[in-house]
């Protein structure tokens, strides 16, 4: 597969995640013909929405909007993923920490907004934060799942346990009680919904004791943001099989639904290599892993998603999204101080 680079800087940051433009109002608001929503690393989410488009002459720009947040502007951050429901744009955290812990909770969020409210003035952003309700909801999912997730090793349980909960109990945080020392650290990377309104979530880890990736269904996404809150349901999991490389582990990166009822992802690494990252001191096989386009379908029944390959993206161990729009593949990765997106 050829590949052909686009590179932009956008307020100096990397990219996560890849949203195909739905808004005809949007799109001519800046004269473009088509265009991508991508969320930035690291900051809170008021920050971290950027738009690539392509203009109608074949040039491609960038634009950083402006959000407003409100009561909760500068109490998030590490955006991950992006996906459409119901004529919103979901933004959902990653639910983790940093590489060596602990967990965060402003990571433990989700957000929404109305693309054509991006067409003029700052756009409004709803943001619920969840207190790591989802990470007991899919840590219970987990649990009653017919396959057995990767334990954590010792280092990652008392750097993203241990450490979480002490520091919750010693600020006497409400949301302590919803970790054990028994649960698995969340990191989601990749969410789509699905026809019925579920949200599939691919998590980077944790990930199968064969190494293959895992996405969990939660139900009731919405009712979050109708107060007072309703929080979600998870009504099980699933494993993508057929596509992890021997002696590897590996979780999902991003995840798309496709025309045809099925859904398009990129799988790779449980972390990054030279970070300092706990998970791969833990877990090794984990790191030196690179990116894969994959395709599957959810099963009728049971719990196994048998994938087929699309595209070996070798030697890139970091793309952080994929859309497959009007015949072509675009894939975002994830570079130091800028965006690099690439298309067939």
């Amino acid at each position: 597969m050829t590949l052909r680079l686009l590179e932009f800087v956008v307020a100096g940051n990397e990219a996560s995640d890849l949203l195909p433009v739905h808004s005809a109002a949007l799109l001519r608001a800046h004269g473009a013909r088509r265009g991508f929503w991508t969320v930035l690393d690291e900051g809170p989410v008021e920050h971290c929405l950027a738009l690539l488009l392509e203009l109608h002459d074949g040039t491609w720009t960038a634009h950083h909007v402006a959000v407003d947040a409100g009561p909760e502007n500068g109490r998030t951050e590490d955006g991950e993923a992006l996906a459409h429901h119901d004529g919103w744009v979901y933004v959902f955290g990653s639910h983790f920490g940093s590489k060596a812990g602990p967990l965060r909770p402003r990571r433990a969020f989700v957000a929404r907004f109305r693309e054509d409210d991006a067409v003029g003035g700052r756009l409004p952003v709803q943001v619920v934060r969840n207190r790591f309700r989802i990470h007991r909801a899919v840590n219970d999912a987990l649990l009653k799942a017919p396959f057995t997730p990767l334990p954590p090793g010792e280092r990652v349980r008392s750097r993203f346990i241990g450490e979480t909960v002490a520091r919750g109990a010693a600020r006497s945080k409400g949301w302590v009680d919803r970790l054990v020392p028994d649960d698995l650290p969340l990191n989601v990377e990749a969410v789509a919904f699905t026809p019925a309104g579920t949200a599939l979530l691919g998590l980077r880890f944790p990930v199968t004791a064969a190494g293959e990736p895992i996405l969990v269904e939660l139900a009731g996404v919405p009712a979050m943001f109708d107060g007072p809150p309703v929080w979600p349901e998870a009504l099980g999991a699933y494993v993508v099989t057929g596509v992890t490389p021997p002696g590897a582990l590996t979780g999902f990166r991003a995840v798309a639904p496709t025309a045809d009822g099925g859904y398009a992802a990129v799988i790779g690494s449980i972390d990054a290599l030279g970070k300092g990252s706990v998970l791969l001191e833990d877990h090794p096989a984990g790191g030196d892993v690179t990116s894969r386009h994959v395709r599957f379908r959810l099963p009728a029944e049971g719990h196994l998603a048998a994938a087929e390959l699309v595209a070996d993206l070798a030697p890139f161990h970091h793309v952080e999204g994929l859309a497959e729009l009007d015949g072509n593949c675009f894939y975002v990765t994830d570079e130091d101080h800028r965006v690099a997106l690439w298309t067939t």
